[in-house]
Formats: C-alpha cells, structure tokens, sequence
C-alpha cells in the first residue's frame, strides 16, 4: 500500500509518500480500506516529535478516517461486517490506503456522512463534545468563549455550544472567519486582530465574564480569558496552537473559583500506556450515538475546507500549519482498481 511515512522526526520536508507492506490484522483489531484522512495540527507536532503520542521510527502519522471495515480480526465481537461505512481514531497510522484500529474505536456512520465529513468525529467533534457536556457541564443558557474559532476545533466547539444551548463568544482572526464562525452559529464574533477580546466579552456578558473558556491556542489567549471569565467559571486549555504552554496562576484560579480542566481524548480511546475501563468505552460509544444524532439533526454540520490527493500531504499539511484552513483539510487515497 502507499502511505506517508517519517523516517526521522522534523518538519513536513522530512516526510515521504512510498510503497510499504500493508499492516497485518492483530487481535482486537479492524482494517479499514481509508477513504479519507483528517489532518490536524497535532499532526505538526506528532511528525516533530513534539506530541504526546510519540512514536517509534518510522511512523505513518494521522489519527482520524473514514472508510470502509474490509477486515476483522477473529476475536472481535462486533455488529460491524466487512463493507460498512465507518470513522475511527487511531493513535497512528492514517495517512495510507488502509489502517488498523482497535475495535472499539471504530463507529458506523449514518449514510448521509461523506468520509470526508466523517473524519471530524474521531477527534473534533468528541474533544469539544466531551470537553463541553462530560468535563465543564455546560449548561443552557451559559455563555462559552471559544478561541480559535474558525479551525475544526474551534467550530466543533461553537457547534456544540449551540446544540446544549449555550451563548457562544467566537474569537478568530480576520474578516473571512469572523464570518464562517457566525455561519457556523456563533452568536458573537470578535476579531482578534483589531486588538484583545477581553473587554468585548465583559460587554457583551454585562461586565460577569463568560462561563466556560474552550482553548486550542493557549499562550496569551489563555492569559487575557483569566481576565474575563466569570467566577464559578471552567476553563478548558486543550491545545497551545500559539507556541506557548501557559503557566496558570493560582492566586487567579482562589479568587475566581475557577476550574482548570484537562482533556486529553486519547485516553477515552485507550490510546498508549493509558487504557480506559469498558464502563468507560460504553460511554464513549453512547458519545458518538449522540454526536451522530446531532449530525442528522443538522446542529453538527462537519465542515471540511477541502480535499487533496493523499500524494498530495505537504500542501494540505502547510496549509493547516499557515492556519489558513476554516474546518477540516482532509487527504483522499487514490483508490487502486
């Protein structure tokens, strides 16, 4: 099969599209024939070396597909068959014309979900969707800032805002974004460039401060949010996109009785050393069963930017690293007859 392979940890110029063997099946396991595969900006770091998820040498990077079960491993018990539609998340391994993946992080899609669009579900969609009702609670009638508005992150968490009722504050840069965030249902959008954010949201909140903070950017975006989140509020740093780890003050987090939340998905998906417990991987599966019903309801819409030829990955990889996608860029396998 072709894949996109790392011989060595760096940047995009150090990743080649080559012939490998196709992986053998493993107990537990599905193989998916890829359709599509998301690309993401923990891709940049997981090819540097930089992600948690570090892997071992070489390495075919991606963590989010679609496509179709064209095996199953003999000891796995499952209501899938060889031919089913399906997204799955995967430590690993994407970026190629099949993939392995655990079992229990493979899902059926409705019918009505291109792969491409399915790609969001794996990661995006779950990250804000657990993020937002498992870990914050976020109520109707609460108000959520999200950061980094216009990336698959940020929109995944502004549709999901919406969809649990929510007052959502979208910051993005740029008048393009701002306007795919209110297409995508944000209520407010503020443009970052034309200066901070705090002080539109105390406007907009009636001096309070928003309740719940969703992050993929961190650094001094993380900074000025502790400076309009309303007490009582949570915050959720589930990425750093802008280079720096912030440093949380406690004093701030006393005073607020602020809550600082962490989220990483790879452990509701067992990626790792750290595995879930099946009680858990329950309900994870009752996660994708609500997230799919959202779908078809049309409160989650998958916004994909575009598609590109899996032979073509550095272009969609240095367009997700200038942060010039709105959504999701995904890679399509030539399909070999």
């Amino acid at each position: 099969m072709r894949a996109v392979i790392g011989h060595r940890f760096g940047g995009i110029d150090d990743l080649v599209y080559e012939d490998i063997d196709s992986p053998k099946i493993e107990p537990g396991a599905i193989r998916v024939s890829v359709r599509a595969a998301g690309v993401s900006f923990a891709n940049l770091l997981f090819i540097a070396g930089k992600h948690q998820n570090r892997p071992s040498i070489p390495f075919v990077p991606g963590t989010e597909i679609g496509g179709v079960v064209s095996e199953i491993a003999p000891d796995v018990r499952t209501d899938l068959k060889v031919g089913d539609r399906v997204c799955a998340g995967l430590p690993s391994g994407g970026f190629a014309e099949e993939a392995i993946v655990d079992a229990a992080n493979v899902f059926r899609i409705p019918d009505s979900l291109s792969f491409e669009g399915s790609t969001l579900f794996p990661t995006i969609y779950a990250t804000a969707y657990a993020g937002l009702k498992w870990r914050a609670n976020l109520r109707s009638g609460e108000t959520l800032l999200v950061h980094g508005a216009a990336g698959a992150s940020g929109l995944a968490a502004v549709e999901v805002g919406r969809a649990l009722g929510a007052t959502v504050i979208a910051t993005a840069g740029g008048e393009k974004k701002i306007e795919a965030v209110k297409r995508y249902g944000a209520d407010h959008a503020i443009d970052y460039r034309r200066g901070g954010f705090r002080d539109r949201v105390l406007e907009i909140t009636g001096g309070r401060g928003a309740d719940v903070v969703f992050d993929p950017v961190g650094g001094d975006v993380f900074d000025e949010s502790l400076r309009c989140v309303a007490p009582l509020g949570r915050l959720i740093p589930m990425g750093f996109a802008a280079g720096r780890i912030p440093e949380i003050p406690a004093n701030i987090v006393l005073v607020k009785n602020l809550t600082v939340i962490g989220l990483y998905w790879g452990f509701y998906m067992a990626w790792g050393k750290t595995k879930a417990d099946a009680e858990l991987r329950e309900q994870v599966r009752a996660l994708y069963g609500e997230m799919f019903d959202l779908y078809e309801s049309g409160k989650l819409r998958a916004p994909v930017d575009g598609s590109l030829p899996l032979s073509d990955f550095s272009t969609a990889m240095r367009r997700v690293e200038s942060r010039g996608v709105i959504g999701k860029i995904v890679l399509i396998p030539e399909q070999r007859t």
